[in-house]
């Protein structure tokens, strides 16, 4: 696939594409939770595949169709955040907008988090690249060369900017879109200790133990702590700390941070990539917001007043909208083709 360079194109403009939220529901919690609660189910039946991996290791992945009846169409690849999935409101919302586009959609589940333990000593991190990396190629392989695309939301956003930056012109993608994306890990991590972002990194936490528990039980000794250790955690960096960092070979949670955080590696993208991000996200702060100046040309970044976190949510409450599922193809239109 010829890799486009800078200098070979213009970026689309985002005023056609303005993100407006729905009356009454510009708080920021609002406008993040509520996907979770309308958007339940699934619009299409998905066609799951187990990849397997190289270390022996697996993958499992979740198509819009049959690849090996659509592969000919272009690709939309979808990495989820923290403890997502398909079943995630913003993943399985963006397959279908993709599939109505008569693109061929593909979540991959990071490991362990399609529902059953990863089985090796590894799980997945903000800048583990290697996984996305391997299936990004084994695509093409499989399925041959046709225009592509990668999007990434929260931690998969951050995991996908670290992954064009170390790939550069090799990744085998056209373009890319990255959606709320930690790119200051540590800083994060010290704002999800405040206010009500508590609530959320609780809510995050029991799904990070809980996937644990679930791979100590079915695989003992995969992880660098046991059940009992596990159940005092507090705070996702003391899971980062005790498992995270030990397993992947960093010095504790802060090193993982500051050596996986996006933010330094930005200007090293060459893709054509765009940005969204929203001010009032409530899991991270300032600090995660680039300065536009130093952004190369291929990055377009649209920050929005609101949206929280992966939200979004314009429309009426009658018939709410969701901005990403349309904002995300449009953009995405000059390099993977029109609806026919």
């Amino acid at each position: 696939m010829a890799q486009i360079t800078p200098v070979d194109f213009e970026l689309p403009p985002a005023n056609s594409a303005d993100f407006i939220p729905m009356r009454g529901v510009r708080n920021r919690h609002l406008q993040t939770m509520i996907p979770r609660l309308i958007r339940r189910r699934l619009k299409f039946t998905p066609h799951w595949q187990r990849l397997d991996l190289p270390d022996g290791d697996f993958v499992d992945l979740a198509w819009s169709e049959d690849p090996q009846q659509a592969r000919h169409k272009p690709r939309l690849v979808v990495f989820h955040g923290l403890e997502g999935s398909l079943y995630s409101p913003y993943a399985h919302g963006l397959i279908h907008a993709a599939k109505q586009r008569g693109w061929l959609g593909v979540v991959m589940h990071f490991r362990g988090c399609s529902g059953e333990p990863n089985r090796n000593q590894r799980i997945y991190h903000s800048g583990e690249t290697e996984d996305g990396t391997w299936f990004l190629h084994w695509l093409r392989r499989e399925f041959g060369t046709v225009p592509t695309a990668a999007v990434g939301y929260s931690l998969g956003g951050n995991m996908l900017a670290c992954l064009l930056a170390k790939e550069g012109a090799s990744a085998p993608l056209d373009a890319a879109v990255i959606v709320s994306a930690p790119f200051m890990l540590e800083a994060c991590s010290y704002h999800m200790d405040k206010g009500f972002s508590r609530v959320y990194q609780r809510y995050l936490l029991n799904l990070l133990k809980a996937n644990a528990s679930r791979k100590l039980k079915a695989y003992p000794g995969t992880l660098p702590v046991d059940l009992k250790q596990l159940k005092s955690v507090r705070r996702i960096r003391d899971f980062d700390d005790l498992i995270t960092a030990k397993i992947h070979g960093f010095a504790d949670a802060i090193d993982y941070y500051r050596q996986c955080s996006a933010m330094p590696v930005l200007s090293q993208i060459t893709h054509p990539t765009l940005i969204i991000h929203a001010k009032d996200d409530p899991f991270m702060d300032h600090h995660s917001i680039p300065a536009q100046e130093e952004l190369p040309a291929n990055i377009q970044y649209q920050l929005t007043e609101h949206g929280g976190h992966v939200g979004f949510v314009g429309g009426t409450p009658r018939r709410p909208q969701m901005w990403l599922e349309q904002r995300i193809p449009d953009w995405l239109t000059r390099w993977l083709g029109a609806a026919p």
